[in-house]
Protein backbone atom coordinates (compact mmCIF):
# COMPACT_ATOMS: atom_id res chain seq x y z
CA UNK A 1 0.00 0.00 0.00
CA UNK A 2 1.22 3.87 -1.23
CA UNK A 3 2.09 6.34 2.01
CA UNK A 4 0.51 8.66 -1.16
CA UNK A 5 -2.27 10.32 -1.97
CA UNK A 6 -3.56 8.88 -5.26
CA UNK A 7 -2.90 12.23 -7.00
CA UNK A 8 0.20 12.29 -5.50
CA UNK A 9 1.17 8.64 -6.51
CA UNK A 10 0.24 9.07 -9.93
CA UNK A 11 2.24 12.53 -10.17
CA UNK A 12 5.36 10.47 -9.00
CA UNK A 13 4.36 7.61 -11.57
CA UNK A 14 4.36 10.70 -14.91
CA UNK A 15 8.01 11.81 -13.22
CA UNK A 16 9.26 8.46 -13.48
CA UNK A 17 8.56 7.71 -17.42
CA UNK A 18 11.33 10.35 -18.11
CA UNK A 19 14.56 9.08 -19.00
CA UNK A 20 16.83 8.39 -16.10
CA UNK A 21 14.41 9.60 -12.92
CA UNK A 22 14.24 7.08 -10.61
CA UNK A 23 11.62 6.24 -8.06
CA UNK A 24 13.36 8.80 -5.25
CA UNK A 25 14.15 11.40 -7.61
CA UNK A 26 10.69 11.38 -9.08
CA UNK A 27 9.82 11.66 -5.66
CA UNK A 28 12.12 14.80 -5.18
CA UNK A 29 10.51 16.36 -8.40
CA UNK A 30 6.73 15.63 -7.43
CA UNK A 31 6.99 17.29 -4.20
CA UNK A 32 8.73 20.19 -6.16
CA UNK A 33 6.09 20.87 -8.23
CA UNK A 34 3.48 20.75 -5.29
CA UNK A 35 5.81 23.38 -3.59
CA UNK A 36 5.99 25.37 -6.46
CA UNK A 37 3.14 28.84 -6.66
CA UNK A 38 0.30 27.83 -9.55
CA UNK A 39 1.82 30.70 -11.26
CA UNK A 40 5.07 28.66 -11.63
CA UNK A 41 3.02 25.27 -12.09
CA UNK A 42 1.01 26.72 -14.80
CA UNK A 43 4.25 28.27 -16.46
CA UNK A 44 5.98 25.39 -16.43
CA UNK A 45 2.82 23.05 -17.71
CA UNK A 46 1.98 25.68 -20.14
CA UNK A 47 5.83 25.50 -21.74
CA UNK A 48 5.34 21.71 -22.13
CA UNK A 49 2.42 22.63 -23.89
CA UNK A 50 3.48 25.08 -26.15
CA UNK A 51 6.21 23.20 -27.09
CA UNK A 52 4.13 20.08 -27.97
CA UNK A 53 1.48 21.95 -29.97
CA UNK A 54 4.65 24.77 -32.03
CA UNK A 55 7.59 22.74 -32.83
CA UNK A 56 7.80 20.95 -35.54
CA UNK A 57 10.50 19.31 -38.27
CA UNK A 58 12.63 21.53 -40.54
CA UNK A 59 11.66 20.19 -44.16
CA UNK A 60 15.30 20.46 -45.07
CA UNK A 61 17.56 18.89 -42.15
CA UNK A 62 14.70 17.56 -39.92
CA UNK A 63 15.82 19.43 -37.03
CA UNK A 64 13.33 20.28 -34.54
CA UNK A 65 12.48 23.96 -34.93
CA UNK A 66 9.76 26.61 -34.33
CA UNK A 67 9.99 27.72 -38.12
CA UNK A 68 10.84 25.90 -41.19
CA UNK A 69 13.42 26.38 -42.77
CA UNK A 70 15.15 26.05 -38.93
CA UNK A 71 17.25 29.06 -38.13
CA UNK A 72 20.54 26.75 -38.95
CA UNK A 73 19.20 25.85 -42.79
CA UNK A 74 18.01 29.64 -43.12
CA UNK A 75 21.22 31.13 -41.78
CA UNK A 76 22.67 32.66 -45.37
CA UNK A 77 26.15 32.62 -42.90
CA UNK A 78 26.01 29.01 -42.92
CA UNK A 79 27.73 26.75 -45.75
CA UNK A 80 24.88 24.86 -47.81
CA UNK A 81 27.47 23.18 -49.43
CA UNK A 82 28.63 20.69 -46.36
CA UNK A 83 26.54 18.73 -44.20
CA UNK A 84 26.96 17.16 -41.24
CA UNK A 85 24.54 14.46 -40.94
CA UNK A 86 23.33 13.49 -36.99
CA UNK A 87 21.95 10.61 -35.42
CA UNK A 88 19.52 12.76 -33.47
CA UNK A 89 18.55 16.20 -32.55
CA UNK A 90 20.45 16.81 -29.42
CA UNK A 91 23.69 15.62 -31.46
CA UNK A 92 23.04 19.14 -33.41
CA UNK A 93 23.22 20.54 -29.83
CA UNK A 94 26.69 19.10 -28.59
CA UNK A 95 28.16 19.80 -32.23
CA UNK A 96 26.99 23.68 -32.24
CA UNK A 97 28.47 23.90 -28.43
CA UNK A 98 31.81 23.86 -30.41
CA UNK A 99 31.46 26.67 -32.11
CA UNK A 100 33.27 25.28 -35.07
CA UNK A 101 31.22 23.58 -37.37
CA UNK A 102 29.98 26.15 -39.86
CA UNK A 103 27.69 24.37 -42.49
CA UNK A 104 23.92 22.27 -42.39
CA UNK A 105 22.52 19.81 -40.46
CA UNK A 106 20.79 16.41 -41.64
CA UNK A 107 19.17 14.83 -38.76
CA UNK A 108 18.85 10.64 -39.46
CA UNK A 109 16.43 10.44 -36.42
CA UNK A 110 18.09 7.23 -35.72
CA UNK A 111 20.64 4.37 -36.80
CA UNK A 112 20.35 1.32 -38.87
CA UNK A 113 19.42 -1.46 -36.54
CA UNK A 114 18.65 -4.81 -37.96
CA UNK A 115 18.68 -6.44 -34.20
CA UNK A 116 15.71 -3.20 -33.67
CA UNK A 117 13.69 -3.68 -36.85
CA UNK A 118 15.22 -0.44 -38.16
CA UNK A 119 16.39 -0.61 -41.48
CA UNK A 120 17.68 2.50 -44.13
CA UNK A 121 14.21 3.02 -44.71
CA UNK A 122 13.22 3.75 -41.36
CA UNK A 123 15.28 6.48 -40.87
CA UNK A 124 15.89 9.99 -43.45
CA UNK A 125 18.38 8.77 -45.60
CA UNK A 126 16.28 9.03 -48.38
CA UNK A 127 15.37 12.89 -47.53
CA UNK A 128 19.57 13.14 -47.38
CA UNK A 129 20.15 11.65 -50.97
CA UNK A 130 17.43 13.78 -52.37
CA UNK A 131 19.68 16.87 -50.85
CA UNK A 132 22.58 15.98 -52.60
CA UNK A 133 20.56 15.79 -56.30
CA UNK A 134 21.25 19.39 -57.49
CA UNK A 135 24.84 19.55 -57.15
CA UNK A 136 25.26 22.26 -54.34
CA UNK A 137 26.70 20.27 -52.02
CA UNK A 138 30.64 18.87 -51.88
CA UNK A 139 31.13 17.45 -48.66
CA UNK A 140 29.20 15.29 -46.13
CA UNK A 141 30.71 14.51 -42.76
CA UNK A 142 29.08 11.62 -40.99
CA UNK A 143 29.03 12.07 -37.63
CA UNK A 144 26.86 9.01 -36.25
CA UNK A 145 27.52 7.83 -32.75
CA UNK A 146 30.77 5.49 -32.84
CA UNK A 147 28.79 2.32 -31.83
CA UNK A 148 28.06 -0.61 -33.90
CA UNK A 149 24.93 0.77 -35.15
CA UNK A 150 26.19 4.33 -35.81
CA UNK A 151 29.29 2.99 -37.72
CA UNK A 152 27.25 0.12 -40.15
CA UNK A 153 25.08 3.62 -41.03
CA UNK A 154 28.17 5.64 -41.64
CA UNK A 155 29.29 3.13 -43.70
CA UNK A 156 26.19 2.34 -45.67
CA UNK A 157 25.63 6.18 -46.12
CA UNK A 158 29.48 6.71 -47.66
CA UNK A 159 28.33 4.01 -49.97
CA UNK A 160 25.46 5.58 -51.32
CA UNK A 161 26.60 8.78 -51.34
CA UNK A 162 30.29 9.01 -52.87
CA UNK A 163 29.46 7.47 -56.69
CA UNK A 164 27.41 10.85 -56.45
CA UNK A 165 31.05 12.55 -56.74
CA UNK A 166 30.42 13.99 -53.51
CA UNK A 167 33.32 13.87 -50.61
CA UNK A 168 32.35 11.85 -47.89
CA UNK A 169 34.28 12.28 -44.61
CA UNK A 170 33.62 10.32 -40.99
CA UNK A 171 34.30 12.76 -37.83
CA UNK A 172 37.68 11.22 -35.97
CA UNK A 173 37.15 9.20 -33.16
CA UNK A 174 38.19 11.35 -30.08
CA UNK A 175 34.86 10.54 -29.07
CA UNK A 176 34.62 7.42 -27.24
CA UNK A 177 33.60 3.76 -28.74
CA UNK A 178 29.94 3.11 -26.94
CA UNK A 179 29.55 6.76 -25.93
CA UNK A 180 26.81 9.54 -27.85
CA UNK A 181 27.33 12.58 -29.12
CA UNK A 182 25.42 14.74 -26.67
CA UNK A 183 27.75 13.88 -23.77
CA UNK A 184 30.99 14.06 -25.16
CA UNK A 185 32.95 17.66 -24.18
CA UNK A 186 33.27 20.45 -26.23
CA UNK A 187 37.69 20.22 -26.80
CA UNK A 188 36.65 16.54 -27.65
CA UNK A 189 33.77 17.09 -30.16
CA UNK A 190 36.41 19.88 -31.49
CA UNK A 191 39.22 17.83 -32.25
CA UNK A 192 37.19 14.72 -33.92
CA UNK A 193 35.70 17.61 -36.38
CA UNK A 194 38.95 18.34 -37.00
CA UNK A 195 40.19 15.24 -37.97
CA UNK A 196 37.82 14.11 -39.85
CA UNK A 197 39.01 11.53 -42.84
CA UNK A 198 37.44 10.12 -45.85
CA UNK A 199 35.71 6.59 -45.24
Amino acid sequence: MSVFSPSIEKLIESFEKLPSIGHKTAVRLAFHMLNCSEEETNSFVSSIINAKKNLKYCSKCYNISDTDPCTICGNTKRDQSIICVVEDVKDIIAMERTHEFKGVYHVLHGSISPMNGIGPDDIKIKELLARLMDGQVKEVILATNPRVEGEATAMYLSKLIKPLGVRVTRIAHGIPVGGDLEYTDEVTLMKALEGRREI
